[in-house]
């Protein structure tokens, strides 16, 4: 059994991210499945002065363990503007900080979701280029458009969507180390 982590690229309370992430997680019956709430990690906008004065933070030590522990992630990021919100790349500037590799040899679902048609596919794309620069082996990938309209609280509606997301997590599953 693996044991995969799961977060959005979010730290909105109402992150339609989340909602897919936690969706995602709950297909996975035979995985220990650890989801984390980014709305507990107000991590300050990263500073090279701030690292050298301040250090690391508890919680981003802790985060950055709870990823190298982990077999997997399933991560879902949202997008402002054509890419992923400052917040995501906040997160990844400090964890890049503590460790270079923090993704080494960690197999990844990465999707993303928004309330237009295009479903954040282009901070889809711009993630996909950049996480394995840290080491992370993205073997799957699925995008949610128009989330209103393709998703209530029993999870995708449209049947070739929901179909897609299937596949995806399947070969998500089996490229499981």
């Amino acid at each position: 059994m693996a044991t995969i982590l799961a977060f959005a690229g979010s730290n909105s309370s109402t992150s339609i991210n989340h909602k897919l992430v936690k969706y995602t997680t709950s297909l996975i019956k035979t995985h220990k499945i650890q989801l984390y709430d980014m709305t507990r990690y107000p991590f300050p906008m990263y500073s090279e002065d701030d690292e050298k004065r301040k250090g690391f933070s508890n919680s981003l030590v802790e985060f950055k363990n709870d990823i190298q522990r982990a077999d997997a992630l399933v991560i879902s990021v949202n997008e402002y503007n054509g890419n992923p919100s400052g917040y995501f790349k906040n997160v990844i500037d400090w964890l890049s900080r503590l460790e270079r590799k923090f993704l080494q040899d960690k197999t990844i679902f990465l999707m993303s979701t928004s309330g237009g048609k295009g479903g954040a596919a282009n901070s889809l794309k711009v993630v996909k280029n950049m996480l394995p620069i840290f080491g992370a082996d993205i073997v799957a990938t699925f995008s949610l458009p128009s989330f209103k309209e393709n998703f209530t609280e029993d999870g995708i509606v449209d049947k070739h969507l929901k179909d897609g997301h299937q596949k995806a997590l399947d070969t998500f599953l089996q490229n499981l180390k």
